[in-house]
């Protein structure tokens, strides 16, 4: 059997790879629900949830290139732990905090909790997408970016429902003490799995040349930067996920049992098509289909728009996920066929700021095109625009358009 057929589960790296991921997302995500309860049950504001985002944003941008300047010249693996047992101890406190034990008052210390873990969660991406190539072939790269977006899509539905039963079950001090388990086992994990690491060189150029060489790298490459601003701009402007609370309540006229449903379908979707793409990885005319996929995530907001029954919406919601589940495995499979070894903590970074910027920056875009233009003309200007910048990057980037991932190998 060759490289390319044998499964990127074979290999026990991989494996354990994919257990840390799972473990930090559980972390992240249960850590995140309890403190959106618990902020709303001491200020009953919805403004000071939008401001728990901001808080984590802010620092994880500051912080996200020294993240990876440190991934590709110290070892990643201890490097790794390290941010997992930041994770770990910051939830920590917020239990402690939940549970009245540390005498503090307000919501300032949670934000401050909120801040020290956007900078711990900036070394995730870093250290997985640095490891992910030494525990894989290169003929492997695509299936296992394909399982590695099932596992994030998995965590992403997991987390929020988990974080959701225990905050109403237990209480926030458990929901926080289960985030640090979870934290405290990506550590074990890193610590515990079999690969091995480059050689760290002596000599070190200077920090902020070496992340200036990371950026100069990314814009250099057509098709990387190409896949990563038509990710970026395609979730930013024609991004849907966002308002459903307010299209539930305002549209379809239905209650809060709805968001569940409509949250879960986007993730079903890129489930279905991140498992669908490790049996059957895009080769030829990769490219093509990377800019059909984008293109059809901008007529399904559009649709989901003009939608005025609930299933049908959910519906679109899951072509919706299955279109952006191609973006998202050819970006990661295009950043790691392209991106040198020592290299990859600086170029996963800057596609981590990518990231943040369409998710972050997406949800605050859609809340104020959604005051000015109103819920309905706002989605359907985020998908036309959408359509537009699928046609921009075709024009600008005809290697991405042409891309035939053997090429890259």
């Amino acid at each position: 059997m060759s490289a390319a057929q044998a499964s990127p589960l074979a290999g026990a790296g991989f494996r354990w790879l994919l257990v840390y991921r799972i473990c930090t997302l559980l972390s992240y995500q249960v850590v995140a629900v309890a403190v959106g309860w618990h902020i709303y049950e001491i200020t009953g504001d919805p403004l000071a949830l939008g401001l728990v985002g901001l808080a984590e944003v802010v620092p994880y941008f500051c912080i996200a290139p020294f993240s990876g300047y440190l991934v590709d010249h110290l070892p990643r693996r201890k490097l790794g732990a390290a941010a997992c047992v930041l994770l770990a101890a910051n939830a920590g406190v917020l239990a402690l905090i939940a549970a009245d034990v540390l005498p503090v008052q307000g919501t300032w210390p949670i934000y401050l909790a909120v801040a020290v873990g956007g900078i711990g969660r900036s070394f995730l991406g870093p250290v997985y997408n640095a490891l992910f190539a030494r525990v894989l072939k290169r003929e492997q790269f695509g299936r296992g970016a394909s399982l590695g977006s099932v596992v994030f899509q998995t965590g992403l539905v997991l987390g929020p429902a988990m974080g959701g039963v225990l905050v109403g079950a237990l209480g926030n001090p458990v929901a926080y003490a289960v985030g640090t388990g979870f934290a405290l086992l990506a550590a074990g994990t890193l610590l515990r799995m079999p690969v091995t690491e480059p050689a760290m060189t002596q000599q070190r150029g200077p920090i902020f040349a070496s992340i200036a060489e990371g950026a100069r790298f990314v814009a250099g490459n057509q098709i990387m930067l190409g896949a990563m601003a038509l990710d970026m701009f395609s979730v930013l402007l024609g991004g849907a996920v966002s308002m459903l609370p307010a299209f539930i309540k305002d549209i379809l006229h239905a209650g809060p049992e709805a968001l569940g449903v409509l949250r879960a379908a986007p993730a079903v979707g890129s489930i279905a098509i991140a498992l669908w793409l490790t049996r059957h990885p895009l080769q030829r005319h990769a490219g093509r289909v990377l800019l059909i996929a984008v293109a059809s995530f901008g007529l399904c907001t559009m649709a989901f728009a003009l939608s005025r029954n609930l299933w049908l919406s959910a519906g679109l919601l899951v072509l919706y996920g299955v279109c952006d589940g191609v973006s998202v495995v050819m970006r990661s499979t295009i950043m790691q066929l392209v991106t040198p070894d020592e290299m990859r903590g600086r170029v996963s970074s800057i596609n981590g700021i990518f990231v943040s910027s369409s998710n972050e920056l997406g949800a605050f875009y859609d809340g104020v095109m959604a005051r000015l233009l109103g819920l309905v003309p706002a989605m359907l200007v985020g998908g036309f625009v959408t359509l537009g910048v699928v046609g921009l990057t075709a024009r600008l980037a005809p290697r991405l358009r042409r891309l035939d991932i053997r090429e890259l190998h």
